[in-house]
């Protein structure tokens, strides 16, 4: 649970390095040692009593058809943070919790704290996290699974510890190393759902001081819940998935103290977290209020399992076949987009049918990975002739109610959603960008909602976002020259912070755009 390290141009340089050594390169599915593997576990039953089922019981009163899932949009980043210790104060059961990565940051501290205070109470806690990013710390992460109720297991792990060991690994797995699982879930009492675009981390929280995401988790209860322990537990019994304890590493009771008295001192000393509780707390009132704001619907768990061993996508045949399906208007809002012949084929045909098509994505000035739009700005042009209406986000957005936490004022906003809106009724939300790599390599989730009530709030929620004084207006003049408007006016070349940002813009686009 260390902090990132490769964004930008480390994410960039770090991307080059393993694309030379290819020639080098071999793998296939790790295959552990058939002894290391733990017997097949499934989520436990749905709690029978405590708040999370008072709130799941709150919603099918209000909406008893069977099958039915309430679900509730969660844009701001504070509330976001909020909801998920909700979850880990009320738990009485279980936490079973999947996410790409963890910092070890402020927000990352705070969660963490609560989650072992639930695992004191006797809740059984299972984490997933992806292995990749876990580049130190492994003593640390050892002795949170030293608790007596927490087991941690890592997606794709390094096989050795040092540095030198990694980098070999690198070398000869590249393949198998590239595919990450890039999954966000957080399942409470197998009664209470948060899934979405958000990873733990200052920046999906507001509290980073630079930047901060503008991002979009869902809420939820009901039959959507145990699709998210299916899905849940389809990697927890996967091979690509080893336990922590399999790495040979131990850590003794005194050391699960020493990291629990590090976080404890780190939160009590933070003052970005002053918006927050101190302490684990009852939230009563909270509860109800989101039971009573949960949206009711159809909702259909989709991800790319890999319980066989191989990986099967789920995902994106989903999305496509939802755009398929349309038949008056798609809005999409996607963080990192980089498309192809094929998806500009589909989207043209979409539109040939009298589909509309409204996109945001980020601009190269609210980029936090600029190397993406090094590859995506050469499709602004097919996607505007084609008939879509394009925008990018400024990263002066008058949004900071929704990315920034008091006291924090970062510099600018980012985009991080990965949401669309079919025809007024039909909703996805999940982890998925629209480029090669959450096509082909990493492990991606989401949820796709039969909900008019969702549909049109978050509808609403996006089309506010394509307002000049939040985007820009990406347009094609007759002459094939791009221009973007807004508020701001009338631009000829792509909005940018700096002269540093357009020279990365150049360099990037030495990089293949396969693994962005």
């Amino acid at each position: 649970m260390s902090k990132p390290a490769c964004f930008g141009l480390w994410r960039a340089l770090a991307a080059l390095l393993f694309i030379a050594l290819l020639s080098a390169c071999a793998g296939g599915p790790p295959r552990p040692d058939p002894a290391q593997r733990p017997p097949p576990e499934a989520a436990l039953e749905a709690a029978p009593t405590g708040p999370l089922a008072d709130f799941e019981l709150a919603f099918t009163a209000r909406v008893p058809a069977p099958g039915a899932s309430g679900l509730k949009l969660l844009p701001g980043n504070r509330e976001a943070l909020e909801a998920r210790l909700m979850l880990a104060d009320s738990a009485s059961r279980s936490l079973d919790l999947q996410y790409y990565f963890w910092w070890g940051d402020d927000a990352g501290l705070l969660l963490l704290q609560r989650v072992l205070r639930a695992a004191d109470r006797g809740v059984k806690v299972r984490l997933i996290l992806d292995g990749l990013l876990i580049l130190s710390g492994e003593d640390a992460v050892a002795a949170l699974d030293r608790h007596p109720n927490v087991e941690i297991r890592l997606f794709n792990a390094w096989k050795g510890r040092s540095l030198v060991a990694k980098a070999g690994d690198g070398l000869t797995r590249f393949f198998t190393l590239n595919h990450r699982m890039h999954d966000k879930l957080f399942v409470a009492d197998n009664r209470a759902v948060i899934l979405g675009g958000r990873n733990v981390g200052n920046e999906y929280f507001g509290l980073k001081d630079r930047f901060n995401f503008y991002d979009l988790d869902v809420i939820g209860t009901g039959a959507v819940v145990r699709q998210g322990s299916t899905l849940f537990d389809s990697f927890w019994n996967s091979a690509w998935v080893t336990p922590v304890s399999a790495f040979g590493l131990e850590a003794s009771e005194r050391e699960l103290a020493k990291v629990r008295g590090q976080i404890d001192a780190a939160v009590a000393g933070s003052p970005r977290l002053s918006a927050f509780p101190a302490d684990s707390r009852a939230w009563d009132a909270a509860l109800a209020e989101t039971a009573g704001a949960l949206l009711p619907g159809t909702a259909r768990m989709v991800w790319d399992d890999v319980s066989s061993g191989e990986i099967v996508r789920g995902v994106g045949p989903a999305l496509r076949a939802l755009f398929t399906s349309a038949r008056e208007d798609v809005l999409i809002t996607n963080a990192y987009v980089i498309l192809s012949e094929r998806s500009i084929q589909d989207l043209n045909a979409m539109q040939a049918r009298g589909v509309r098509l409204r996109m945001l994505t980020n601009s190269l000035e609210s980029h936090d990975v600029p190397a993406v739009n090094s590859h995506y700005k050469r499709w602004r042009r097919p996607l505007v002739r084609g008939g879509a209406a394009l925008f990018e986000l400024r990263a002066d957005a008058p949004i900071r109610h929704y990315t920034d936490t008091p006291p924090v004022s970062s510099k600018f906003s980012g985009l991080h959603t990965k949401a669309a809106v079919v025809d007024l009724r039909h909703v996805f939300v999940g982890s998925m960008n629209f480029d090669p790599r959450s096509s082909n390599w990493n492990l991606e989730m989401g949820v796709i909602v039969d909900s008019e009530p969702l549909a049109r709030s978050l509808a609403a929620h996006m089309e506010r976002d394509l307002q000049p004084d939040r985007s820009w207006r990406v347009e094609a003049l007759p002459s094939g020259q791009i221009t973007w408007r807004s508020t701001k006016g009338t631009l000829t070349s792509q909005p940018a912070r700096g002269f540093v940002q357009r020279i990365e813009d150049v360099l990037f686009m030495l990089a293949p755009s396969t693994f962005y």
